[in-house]
């Protein structure tokens, strides 16, 4: 039975109430704002949320090239996290670059098994994913980078004083 890991995310009282991240050993810093106007170092929740999808898509093009024994050397997974244009869906703009002596059908084959990703098809629930290979620019761009502090200034949440 796989065992449940649970990630928590605390303020850190020894770096001026930060946010940290834990995950079993392991522990990282969430970067955004603090409540009182500075910004922390760090990924932010996008950031977060970006760097899950490219995790796994390289994962799982990596499974499926070691599962067909294709010659793969390198798998590198750009994401970047966009709002809708006027009110549209969100969008993840994901860029695959696969290194090793792959032919177009082999290319296209791993460009399928990032789509199996399972963080992937939770994301696409909500959000449109669109994955190209090798591209250095996406001809897709008709919406705005995602910023997460622009997001939190739009929320009604009234400044509460930790005092």
């Amino acid at each position: 039975m796989t065992k449940i890991r649970e990630v928590v995310v605390a303020i850190d009282p020894t770096n001026h109430g930060a946010l940290v991240g834990r995950v079993g050993e392991s522990q990282f810093p969430i970067g955004g704002p603090d409540g009182v106007g500075h910004i922390s170092s760090g990924p932010n929740p996008y950031d977060l949320l970006s760097a899950s999808l490219a995790a796994c898509t390289a994962m799982s093009v990596r499974f499926q090239a070691r599962r067909q024994k294709l010659p793969l050397e390198r798998v590198e997974v750009g994401v970047s996290f966009h709002h809708g244009a006027q009110g549209g869906r969100d969008s993840f703009e994901r860029t695959l670059v696969l290194g090793g002596d792959l032919d177009a059908q082999q290319r296209a084959f791993l460009l399928e098994a990032a789509n199996l990703c399972p963080v992937g098809k939770i994301l696409g629930n909500s959000a449109d994913i669109n994955t190209r290979l090798d591209a250095a620019t996406s001809g897709h761009n008709e919406s705005r980078q995602a910023s997460y502090e622009d997001d939190l200034a739009e929320l009604q949440i009234p400044y509460i004083d930790p005092d």
